[in-house]
């Protein structure tokens, strides 16, 4: 079927418009889940309170971001992009409903996996992301975009990596490596995804609107630095603290700065919606580097590069994405005002404060940044909430 065959019949969906596409039930759960487990994790921090689930609240914590927010922002993300892809009809309507509703189911079992039971819990929550990555091959094969089965890949390690996090925390009561493993493939999906849509977007801004250098196009160099991220990425799942990870992910940083100065970032100073891409990339190297140096020097923690991905590379690119998509798919005008620019201020500022309180050790700097993201996510709900929930269908804009 032909990409415009398959908008006009998207067009035709007479259903809610939340279940009209992908990105709409999907940004707006990830926004909220992120509104509201953070908050519970610092009452969990600070000894207020006790939750209900199998999980250590630290692990709580890490796999509710990585499983809970960061894959509905991915779901949301894929759903709306392999139709483009593909030409293929996108999931709406019941069957998106049904996907929605799983992923909730994981949530609440998760929150209560302490009542229902760990097993029962881990079942129902990795089936989200296992329904997911079939829908996914089912969409890209039917449609045989081969190119994309890179990214199904990454997708199928991130479900993976939520299998593993199950069964440490249920065999030793902690889970490392199947963090490692999820955080590693989300890293490396915005390493695939980041360096098609932060260099597209740019060029077409820029081509439009700031005649000059243009962002390198794809090249041996950018497979160069996926690959060498990727290597960085895999030993240190296996062996985080040993110096050849240590070497392996500081050359992985320093291939993935020269890849974002290819870009021509500086370039889209007054560009907010595209300038927001090239800070969000910025920290996927900052990550590899802080994570390498600290297989060298105690004096810098490892949870300072891993902030560095999670609340820095994750939650900025994320939020990028989806106030972008947002945007383009609601028939609003592609432009950052003043309260989406807030938003990403707020996230930017987390993510420094939280590296500074790995550092430090600072409790009040951990609340601060806490404080920033949970501001960030309400004024996007704010924002955004009644575009995903309300407005009707719109041509996509997306570019």
């Amino acid at each position: 079927m032909s990409v415009p065959a398959a908008l006009h019949r998207r067009r035709e969906y007479a259903g809610p418009a939340l279940f009209s596409y992908g990105f709409r039930p999907f940004f707006f759960s990830a926004g909220l889940w992120a509104a509201i487990s953070l908050p519970l994790w610092l009452h969990q921090f600070f000894g207020d309170i006790v939750l209900p689930t199998h999980f250590a609240p630290l692990d709580w914590h890490i796999h509710e971001m990585l499983f809970g927010y960061v894959a509905a922002a991915v779901a949301g993300f894929l759903l709306t992009a392999i139709p483009n892809w593909t030409g293929r009809l996108p999931v709406n309507g019941w069957p998106l409903a049904g996907l929605s509703a799983l992923w909730l189911a994981g949530r609440v079992a998760i929150f209560f996996s302490a009542k229902i039971g760990a097993i029962p819990a881990a079942v129902i929550d990795v089936s989200f992301l296992l329904a997911l990555v079939a829908v996914a091959a089912r969409e890209i094969i039917a449609g045989k975009n081969w190119r994309n089965l890179r990214v199904l890949g990454v997708l199928g390690l991130l479900a993976l990596g939520n299998i593993v996090f199950h069964a440490e925390a249920f065999a030793q009561g902690a889970a490392s490596y199947g963090t490692r493993v999820a955080l590693g493939a989300v890293i490396l999906l915005i390493s695939l995804i980041g360096g098609r849509i932060v260099p597209s977007f740019t060029n077409n801004w820029l081509a439009r609107n700031n005649p000059g250098r243009l962002p390198s196009p794809l090249s041996r160099y950018d497979m160069v630095a996926i690959a060498g991220g990727a290597i960085g990425l895999l030993a240190w799942v296996a062996t985080p603290t040993s110096r050849i990870s240590g070497v392996l992910l500081l050359l992985a940083g320093l291939l993935h700065t020269g890849r974002l100065a290819r870009w021509a970032g500086e370039r889209t100073l007054s560009n907010r919606l595209v300038l927001v891409l090239h800070v969000a990339y910025a920290f996927v190297p900052l990550g590899f580097l802080l994570v390498g140096l600290s297989t060298f020097t105690p004096a810098i923690p490892p949870s300072c590069g891993i902030h560095a991905w999670a609340v820095g590379a994750i939650g900025l690119m994320t939020l990028a994405v989806m106030t972008r998509a947002t945007l383009g798919h609601t028939g609003e005008p592609l432009h950052a005002g003043l309260a989406t620019q807030l938003i990403y201020a707020l996230i930017f500022v987390s993510a420094i404060l939280r590296i500074i309180a790995a550092f430090t050790g600072s409790l009040n700097l951990i609340e601060a940044a806490g404080a920033c993201w949970l501001s960030g996510f309400v004024l996007f709900l704010l924002v955004y909430g009644r575009l995903l929930i309300l407005r009707k269908p719109a041509g996509a804009n997306a570019r």
